[in-house]
């Protein structure tokens, strides 16, 4: 069978993009945390601070304070993306209660 080959999609400018999704404000007024039913729990005697936990977490909803992760759970949906990626497996996943 013979593959097609694909065409490059090429906008010449912002007016030829497509009507797309967006969000009119800013994500400090939707406080997601009531979504989750599991959520991330650190514990810093694995963690070494390396901010990989940070650096993936889709919401923003990890920081850094003191040179320490910290997740906000005003706005954690529980996705525990950062549980899967840290190396350190130093992020359990609870149950919500």
């Amino acid at each position: 069978m013979k593959r097609r080959k694909n065409k490059k999609i090429e906008f010449k400018s912002v007016k030829d993009l497509p009507p797309i999704a967006v969000s009119l404000g800013s994500m400090s007024f939707n406080c997601t945390g009531t979504w989750r039913n599991v959520k991330p729990l650190i514990d810093y005697e694995k963690c070494n601070n390396c901010g990989i936990c940070w650096k993936f977490c889709p919401d923003a909803c990890i920081y850094v304070k003191d040179g320490r992760p910290v997740i906000d759970y005003y706005y954690c949906k529980g996705c525990i993306i950062c549980a899967e990626e840290c190396p350190r497996k130093a992020i359990e996943t609870v149950k919500e209660e």
